[in-house]
């Protein structure tokens, strides 16, 4: 059974920085797309990025330019390192690898 296990969030002032980590177990990591999603209090789980296993990204429109997605298939990590945040970047972030979804790290975006 794979798991997934998000790090890296945390309170972080507008303007700056996070890097997000998802790691997977079990050994289809490599060729399988990775996915970031995102959920914000009092709405919906959204889309953030995804990255394929031969590398190619694709992002939300909002988060273009800001955020960049990245993957180590030696380490069976995919990610998200967020620059110039705001505040309605604030939201528990989710990793996903085709059905399975991890627990979840929370970015707080705040002065």
């Amino acid at each position: 059974q794979v798991q997934l296990v998000e790090s890296g969030g945390g309170l972080v002032q507008p303007g700056g920085s996070l890097r997000l980590s998802c790691t997977a177990s079990g050994s289809i990591f490599s060729i399988t797309t990775m996915h970031w999603y995102r959920q914000a209090p009092g709405k919906e789980r959204e889309f953030v990025a995804t990255i394929t296993s031969g590398g190619a990204t694709n992002y939300q429109d909002s988060v273009k330019g800001r955020f960049t997605i990245s993957r180590d298939n030696a380490k069976n990590t995919v990610y998200l390192q967020m620059n110039s945040l705001k505040p309605e970047d604030t939201a528990v972030y989710y990793c996903r690898q085709r059905l399975i979804w991890g627990k979840g790290t929370l970015v707080t975006v705040s002065s």
